[in-house]
C-alpha cells in the first residue's frame, strides 16, 4: 500500500490537484482513499459531486462510541474513498487536534484493513508543519511527500518550510520528499523562479500543471476534470502527474506499515 501526503500553502490549489490526482489514479484501476486534513473540510468536495461530507470530528461529537466507518468514509467519483478530518469550532481548540483525532479514530476502526486501498493520499494544509499537521510525516502514516507550489514568494516560502520539516523527520526514518508540483499562476518567469527555488530546497519539479479555465469549469459543476468535462487537455496533465507520483512513490514493506 502506498501512502502519500500532498502539502502546500492554503489557496495554492492543493486540494484541486489532490482530487484530480485521486480521480486519475482511480481511472488507472487503483483503489484510492483521500483524507482531507484541513479544518475547512473541502478536500473531497469535487469527488463528491460538490457535496460536503460530514467530518470525523463532527461525527465523533454526534455519535461518540457509536461511530462507525460508514459515518466517516464516503464513496466518491471513481469509487475514491473520501474522508475529512474536520476541525474545532472556529476560535475554540486546536485545528491540528482534528487531524490527530481523525487518525486515531480511523486506526481504531481499522479503516485500512476494512477498505484495503492501494493508495492513501493525505491532503494537508502546509502553511505550518506542527502538531496534527505534521502527523502524516511525523508518525509514519505517509512515506512520500509532494508539495504543491507556484512561483509566488509566499508559496515557495511555505514549500521551503515544509521541505525542512520533511528533512528533519526523514532523519528518523519517516517520510521523504518526492518533489514539487508546479501549479502555475502564470506569473512572469515562473518556471525559472521555481527551478531556482528547487535548487535551494533540494528537490525537483515532478509535474507542471498549467493554469486552465477547464479546472474552474469543472469545479463549478462540483467535479474534477474527469467527471465534469467530456474531454479536456487537463485530464492528460493529471494522468501524467499520477504516473510521476507512482514512479516516485514506493510500497511500504509490511514490517514498516502503520496498522491503520
Amino acid at each position: 500500500m502506498r501512502k502519500i501526503a500532498i502539502y502546500g500553502k492554503g489557496g495554492i490549489g492543493k486540494s484541486t490537484t489532490t482530487s484530480n490526482l485521486s480521480a486519475a489514479l482511480a481511472g488507472m484501476g487503483y483503489r484510492v482513499m483521500q483524507v482531507g486534513c484541513d479544518p475547512k473540510a473541502d478536500s473531497t468536495k469535487t469527488l463528491m459531486g460538490g457535496r460536503r461530507i460530514p467530518t470525523v470530528l463532527e461525527q465523533l461529537r454526534k455519535k461518540g462510541d457509536e461511530l462507525a466507518l460508514s459515518d466517516i468514509v464516503f464513496t466518491g467519483y471513481g469509487d475514491v474513498l473520501c474522508v475529512e478530518s474536520g476541525g474545532p469550532t472556529p476560535g475554540i481548540g486546536c485545528a491540528g487536534r482534528g487531524i490527530i483525532s481523525a487518525f486515531e479514530k480511523l486506526e481504531e476502526l481499522d479503516a485500512f484493513g476494512t477498505y484495503k486501498p492501494d493508495i492513501v493520499i493525505y491532503d494537508v494544509l502546509g502553511d505550518v508543519v506542527c502538531g496534527g499537521f505534521a502527523m502524516p510525516i511525523r508518525e509514519g502514516y505517509a512515506r512520500e511527500v509532494f508539495i504543491v507550489s507556484s512561483g509566488e514568494m509566499m508559496s515557495l516560502y511555505a514549500a521551503n518550510n515544509i521541505a525542512q520539516a520533511i528533512r528533519n523527520f526523514g532523519k528518523r526514518g519517516y517520510a521523504r520528499l518526492g518533489g514539487l508540483i508546479l501549479n502555475a499562476k502564470n506569473i512572469e518567469n515562473e518556471r525559472q523562479i521555481v527551478d531556482t527555488a528547487c535548487r535551494e530546497i533540494g528537490a525537483g519539479v515532478i509535474a507542471y500543471i498549467p493554469r486552465s479555465g477547464d479546472i474552474q469549469a469543472a469545479e463549478a459543476k462540483g467535479a474534477t476534470v474527469f467527471e465534469g468535462l467530456d474531454s479536456s487537455p487537463m485530464q492528460e496533465v493529471y494522468r501524467g502527474l499520477a504516473g510521476q507520483v507512482l514512479a516516485l512513490s514506493r510500497d511500504i514493506p509490511a514490517e514498516e506499515a502503520v496498522s491503520f
